[in-house]
């Protein structure tokens, strides 16, 4: 941590990011990944929902019921990737170490490669569906682009959760497992 005086927020939040009562849902890579892949599955869930709602004729009302419900997995979800990465991507700069603001900036850098790839084939498919089709798909470009843009939004928080490596072992249990017990 660097000499910047922490702020009542800054130590709450470096408090709740480091607590290991939830632990047990992403102590190994396996649990992490199953994190990683249940958010995603919920955010294409709740973006799918929300394209449907602003697509649809009539406006149905069930979507948004079906949206309500999906966010609070959701947030659990993210709740659990963030313990995951201890708070990498919530915590302030000036909070992190110095190996975690490195890791913060590959992190970024990874996840902004991807979804700039993600945003070139989403307007070339967009042109390309024009072209062929002689009319450009008016309806479907601002719900892919706003899938695109939260895409943009959480896929730093899921290189993360993949990126996350497990706890180090304590010298104890070390110690233990050297001497067979």
């Amino acid at each position: 941590m660097t000499t910047t005086r922490m702020s009542r927020y800054d130590r709450r939040m470096l408090r709740l990011m480091n607590d290991g009562r939830g632990q047990a849902w992403y102590a190994t890579a396996a649990r992490r990944r199953l994190a990683v892949a249940a958010h995603i599955t919920l955010t294409v869930a709740i973006s799918g929902l929300m394209t449907h709602f602003f697509l649809a004729k009539g406006e149905p009302l069930w979507p948004v019921a079906a949206m309500a419900v999906l966010l609070l997995p959701w947030m659990v979800a993210t709740g659990v990737v963030n313990g995951a990465t201890k708070g990498l991507l919530e915590l302030r700069e000036h909070v992190l170490d110095e190996r975690q603001s490195a890791e913060r900036s590959r992190v970024l850098a990874r996840a902004h490669r991807m979804t700039t790839l993600l945003l070139a084939a989403t307007a070339a498919a967009l042109l390309i569906t024009g072209g062929v089709d002689g009319n450009a798909p008016k309806a479907y470009a601002a719900p892919l682009l706003i899938a695109v843009l939260v895409v943009h939004w959480v896929m730093p928080l899921w290189v993360a959760g993949l990126r996350a490596q497990d706890e180090p072992a304590d010298d104890e249990t070390l110690e233990a497992a050297a001497l067979g017990r």
